[in-house]
């Protein structure tokens, strides 16, 4: 069976007073909630056609043996992404958000009551594709992490200075492409590095499986 939830078929939640402070309480239950379980879960950003499927797919494919995963596929529309989670055969839940540019706690909470959560170990939320809004919403999760690729420019850092200042692991992806779109990693990396001096970035090419071991040990999945 396929589980889909559509936004509109939520029941609407009011947010009075401080809207942040209102996200971060439901950011806080969706947290309650993963540690009652002793789910680790992860939220992983970026821009429509970053890799941020096919790097949690390789992910997936190197710990299932060993990792209970599961995912949520967070779009405006369509089960593509969703898809391509059931066909690794694990459990997962397909998230459309309409008109909504990112996902939100309120949205997280309804696909939690979805998933086997006693079976899982580690939850994989793929964000809608943007690196704008979904800063401004904390899910709840351990970590958040942000996915660039080289075939969006060398100056991704600098037009989004947010969601990277705030994120401390980024993965720049598609590193086999870097010389045929004349863009050059280290300017990426310095960038970064300027902007969130604390912060960790891995170079990966998903594509062809480089870079997967680092970005698993980054997690803290590589020991378990």
């Amino acid at each position: 069976m396929a589980w889909a939830i559509d936004s509109k078929e939520m029941h609407e939640i009011e947010l009075t007073g401080d809207v942040l402070a209102a996200q971060e309480r439901l950011a806080g239950e969706v947290r309650a909630e993963l540690a009652r379980f002793g789910v680790r879960a992860f939220n992983v950003m970026g821009a429509i056609g970053s890799g941020k499927t096919l790097l949690i797919e390789r992910v997936i494919e190197r710990l299932r043996e060993r990792i209970r995963i599961g995912a949520i596929a967070g779009d405006v529309a369509g089960s593509d992404d969703y898809e391509r989670f059931r066909k690794l055969g694990i459990p997962a839940v397909n998230l459309n958000t309409e008109t909504e540019c990112h996902l939100d706690a309120h949205l997280v909470q309804h696909a939690l009551e979805e998933l086997p959560l006693g079976e899982i170990d580690v939850l994989f939320i793929e964000n809608v594709g943007n690196l704008v809004c979904p800063a401004d919403f904390p899910l709840g999760v351990e970590r958040n992490i942000v996915v660039i690729s080289v075939t969006e420019g060398d100056d991704m850092v600098r037009k989004h200075p947010k969601i990277f200042a705030q994120t401390d692991l980024v993965v720049l992806n598609k590193l086999d492409l870097a010389e045929l779109v004349e863009v050059e990693p280290e300017r990426i990396v310095a960038d970064y590095n300027r902007l969130n001096p604390n912060g960790t970035i891995i170079l990966t090419d998903a594509k062809h499986g480089r870079g997967i071991g680092e970005f698993i040990a980054a997690l803290g999945l590589d020991s378990r």
